[in-house]
């Protein structure tokens, strides 16, 4: 098979359709709601959509900084994928009932990104992990002893280690997300209809 096509079945395909899934779902759920005439369903998922987020952003983060010692990392992360994705659904569907939250569309927009960079995260550092093995691998079925191996992929752990940093920008469109799903909320509370 050649390499474009490998690449695009390896790493396009399902970065791609992680995100087509989400929209094809949130729209299904959406337009199910709206045919049963359940609208009020959708009001309510945004809760248990952000504690979702919120709960595997967490334990993900105080495991990764070493503030939480249960828990293996790697299992974590899958944790936080999976779960970030389904409470990124929710608050989809609960987006999908309310046309006038201006706050509310900017923290939906604000999520968005945060859910592309985080697959755009996971997507490259899955791939640049498996280039420098790949070529590990075939240096030491070529025979190199370590030492010239360590030298022959200086350059490709330097940009393994690049790739890496996908963090310092995942990191502050979290926050911004953080910081208008807040709002947003407060919002609710401030000009909810309490009677």
């Amino acid at each position: 098979m050649p390499l474009k096509a490998r690449l695009f079945r390896r790493d396009v395909l399902p970065f791609v359709g992680s995100l087509a899934l989400l929209a094809l779902v949130a729209l299904s759920l959406d337009g199910l709601l709206h045919l049963l005439n359940l609208l009020w369903v959708g009001r309510w998922l945004g809760i248990p959509g952000i504690l979702l987020i919120v709960a595997s952003t967490a334990a993900y983060s105080l495991r990764k900084h070493k503030l939480l010692h249960s828990g293996r990392p790697a299992l974590l992360l899958r944790w936080h994928e999976l779960l970030a994705w389904l409470g990124s659904l929710l608050v989809l569907v609960h987006a999908g009932v309310h046309f006038n939250a201006i706050l509310g569309w900017l923290a939906v927009w604000a999520m968005l990104l945060n859910v592309g960079s985080g697959l755009t995260g996971k997507f490259l550092l899955d791939r640049a992990r498996r280039r420098l093995e790949e070529a590990r691998l075939r240096m030491r079925a070529r025979g190199l002893p370590e030492p010239a191996l360590e030298d022959e992929l200086y350059w490709d752990s330097l940009t393994f280690d690049a790739v890496k940093q996908w963090r310092v920008v995942h990191f502050p469109i979290t926050l911004a997300f953080g910081v208008l799903a807040s709002a947003h909320i407060v919002a609710v509370f401030l000009f909810w209809g309490w009677k």
